[in-house]
């Protein structure tokens, strides 16, 4: 009977005690890791020197100034629209097709996802292969056919270098929104689309009045998700054309990579990792409110 009561007596406890363990983690791997980016933002630290020196909100006013965080914010502008757009069109194509009578629709599924698993470095390999100047796959193709005057140096030059590497990335970001449009396609009833034709309705009525309105909820997955890893863009930039040549495909991600671990000034690449993260949040908080909004 004791033992019951004293149970009871702790029973609001319990739910805490098995937390603590994954608060644990969580606090010591992303709470703590957090705040301590967010002071040596505020600092002039070179990354290695136990002494720095506190320096305010200066390393934010900087940002505005720094010519090459301006071409960053463009260039992340320009990939996070064309990154989001074409997959997100092809995707759906894709999805549309296979979601109607098709031959073989496991293998394709596995065709079209099958980049977004590879690693990116293998990517970036691949990619830099294909795109080298002189015994790559592309220019050698266009030399083929009698096309000398479009081979050129993809990854070298200011003026394709940005476009030469969206390519793959929209080569790898396609599966992903083709697997959830594809998922929410089989969701809709026949039921609509038997109606509609009863009612005479073409097929372009069809798409535009009950098969756009029912992916809804995808496509805001696709487009939130999409946002958030757009702005995070580094590992295919950084492995294929190190943000060169020149600043010509420096994103966010990168210049904070180069200030943090190259040029020695730590506070202030963490700074725009600080931006980068907030951006981030204020993309992804309209998502988490809808899904919660759903769960409840």
């Amino acid at each position: 009977m004791a033992g019951t009561v004293a149970l009871k007596r702790g029973g609001r406890w319990s739910p805490w005690l098995f937390a603590i363990p994954a608060l644990g983690v969580y606090v010591a791997f992303l709470v703590y890791p957090a705040l301590s980016s967010l002071w040596f933002s505020l600092t002039n630290w070179d990354g290695l020197s136990a002494s720095y020196k506190f320096v305010g909100l200066s390393n934010y006013f900087k940002l505005p100034h720094d010519p090459v965080v301006v071409t960053a914010v463009k260039n992340n502008l320009i990939w996070t629209v064309v990154t989001i757009a074409v997959p997100t069109a092809i995707g759906l194509l894709l999805a549309i097709a296979l979601n109607g009578k098709v031959r073989g629709k496991p293998i394709l599924r596995l065709v079209f996802y099958t980049p977004a698993v590879l690693p990116l470095v293998s990517i970036a390999s691949i990619w830099g292969w294909l795109y080298n100047p002189q015994y790559g796959a592309i220019n050698s193709a266009l030399r083929a056919i009698g096309l000398d005057g479009l081979a050129q140096a993809w990854l070298g030059q200011d003026s394709t270098a940005l476009w030469a590497v969206m390519v793959p990335a929209i080569w790898l970001r396609t599966g992903f929104p083709m697997l959830l449009y594809l998922a929410a396609l089989q969701g809709i009833p026949n039921e609509l689309y038997e109606a509609a034709t009863v009612d005479g309705a073409t097929k372009w009525q069809q798409f535009w009045h009950i098969t756009m309105p029912s992916l809804r909820p995808a496509h805001y997955i696709v487009l939130a998700l999409s946002l958030i890893d757009s702005f995070k863009v580094f590992d295919l930039i950084y492995a294929m054309t190190y943000g060169g040549p020149g600043t010509s495909t420096q994103v966010m991600g990168t210049w904070m990579y180069f200030n943090v671990f190259q040029y020695y000034q730590a506070g202030y690449g963490t700074a725009i990792a600080v931006v980068i993260t907030l951006v981030a949040i204020a993309v992804g908080i309209p998502y988490v409110r809808s899904q919660t909004r759903e769960a409840s």
